[in-house]
Order: C-alpha cells, then sequence, then structure tokens
C-alpha cells in the first residue's frame, strides 16, 4: 500500500477546477486509455497572456486525479511562458510528494501542459515514428525517455518505470531502456569533464590576469563555481566592501574572462 500526503489525498477528495472549457484557448492532452491514464486539460489565456483559468478531465487512479488538479492551481494566474517553466518535480512537490510507482502521473501533468502550450502558439507535436518508439506497450519514444532521465536523474530500469512506465509492461524493452541509461550517464560523465576543463580554464585566468592587479588593492577574488558559462565567484578582502564591487565585477573581472575564454561569459557574486 502505497503512502499518500495529505495534499494528495485533499486534491483526490476535492479535485479543483474538474470539467471543460468550450471556448478554449488551448487544450492538450496526454496518455492514454491503453495506458490506465490519460489527462485533457483546458486553459482560457487573457490578451496579455495570462492564463485566467484552466479546467481537467482525466481518466486514471488517484494520483493522476490530484496530479491534474494541483496542476490547474498552479498555471492559473500565471503568464503562460511562466506556466511552460513548471516541470514535473514541481507538480509532486506541489502535493508534498508522490510515491515513486506514481510519478508518472506528474509526468503526465508535465506533457499535457506542454501540449496546450504548444496548442496556443500553433506549434504542431511532432509525430514519431515506429523506429522512435522504445517501449510499445505505453507508446514511449526514445527522445521521451532520453528527456525524462536526464530532467529527472533516472538511473535504474526501476525508475524509468515508475516515471514513465516504459519498461513495465511485457518488459521486451527493458535492454532498450538501460542502453539509453548507459548512454546518459556517458554524456554526465563527458560533461563533467568538460566543467571540470573549464574550472581549471577559469583558475589560470584568474591566477595569472586577475588576482594580481585586485592585491594590489587590498582586495582578491575566489571561484566558487562553474555552471557552464556561469562563473560563481566571491570578491574578499578590501573588494568585499567596495562600493564598486560590481563595477569591478563588470568592466573587469567578466571582461577579462571574455577575451581569455569566451564572449558568453558570465559573472554571478555570491
Amino acid at each position: 500500500m502505497w503512502n499518500y500526503t495529505e495534499t494528495v489525498m485533499e486534491h483526490y477528495r476535492n479535485p479543483r477546477n474538474v470539467g471543460s472549457i468550450d471556448d478554449a484557448d488551448a487544450v492538450g492532452e496526454a496518455g492514454s486509455l491503453s495506458c490506465g491514464d490519460m489527462l485533457k486539460l483546458y486553459l482560457k489565456v487573457d490578451k496579455n497572456g495570462i492564463i485566467t483559468d484552466a479546467k481537467f478531465q482525466t481518466f486514471g487512479c488517484g494520483s493522476a486525479v490530484a496530479s491534474s488538479s494541483i496542476l490547474t492551481e498552479m498555471v492559473i494566474g500565471k503568464h503562460i511562458d511562466d506556466a511552460k517553466k513548471i516541470t514535473n518535480k514541481q507538480i509532486a512537490e506541489a502535493l508534498g510528494g508522490l510515491p515513486p510507482e506514481k510519478m508518472h502521473c506528474s509526468v503526465m501533468g508535465h506533457e499535457a501542459l506542454e501540449a496546450a502550450i504548444a496548442d496556443y502558439y500553433g506549434l504542431e507535436i511532432p509525430v514519431h515514428s515506429e523506429e522512435e518508439i522504445v517501449c510499445r506497450c505505453f507508446d514511449v519514444t526514445k527522445s521521451f525517455l532520453e528527456d525524462e532521465i536526464k530532467n529527472n536523474n533516472l538511473k535504474t530500469i526501476e525508475d524509468v518505470i515508475n516515471y514513465t512506465k516504459a519498461g513495465g509492461g511485457c518488459g521486451r524493452c527493458k535492454g532498450k531502456i538501460k542502453e539509453i541509461l548507459e548512454e546518459n550517464l556517458k554524456k554526465q560523465q563527458e560533461t563533467q569533464l568538460t566543467k571540470t576543463q573549464m574550472i581549471i580554464k577559469v583558475n589560470n585566468v584568474i591566477e595569472k590576469h586577475i588576482s594580481a592587479e585586485l592585491r594590489k588593492d587590498g582586495g582578491d577574488i575566489e571561484l566558487i563555481d562553474v555552471d557552464g558559462n556561469k562563473i560563481k565567484v566571491k570578491l574578499t578582502g578590501r573588494c568585499q566592501a567596495c562600493n564598486r564591487s560590481q563595477i569591478t565585477l563588470t568592466h573587469f573581472v567578466e571582461a577579462t574572462l571574455k577575451q581569455h575564454i569566451n564572449d558568453e561569459i558570465e559573472i554571478i557574486q555570491v
């Protein structure tokens, strides 16, 4: 028996915004009756892009109802571009969490939202070829699996089943799922190596071209982290309390790193 939070139970017993919108500005669907879960999401959007109403119709378990219900509350009042940023993790977190075996319900909510936003902007949902489908029991594509594995940091086949249902039917696709998991792990390792190389490169520029100048005025700089082209640093010594510290960061530190590394560098003070 799964343990559900009080929030999940409340939204299951008293779901919000159930129904349809006849003159909806956007409609999105996710799941299928053959999978056992299906969601249809309706959005009403005003001339400023604000979602003024949202309703849903769902066929599925209590977690599917609760995820759909909380999603409508999350999007109402948001600009549609901000609603686009909502992730399945945030849907689950808004419910106080979901059992691992039910995380696919939050994923279904996220899919329906993406489909509705695509509908609002007049974008076509890609039609996948038979070759792209990994799990035929639940009609799950490779690109969808790759996105969910990356976004939710899935590590095992059991994780994939819980989040996407892929592999939870006949099981014939488990070998392919394992290959995709291994490919993702390899990509993560390559990214980590690139980050390590970036840290070394940034440190070299700081030591050779930046720190020496800052030390002349009793200050210095410390590298905290590197996230792609976002460089997180901390000013120390006199630079830390200087009222011109932001100018130093932008016009000296950032400019120097851009000159020696690339033009996309962005300095963030922590």
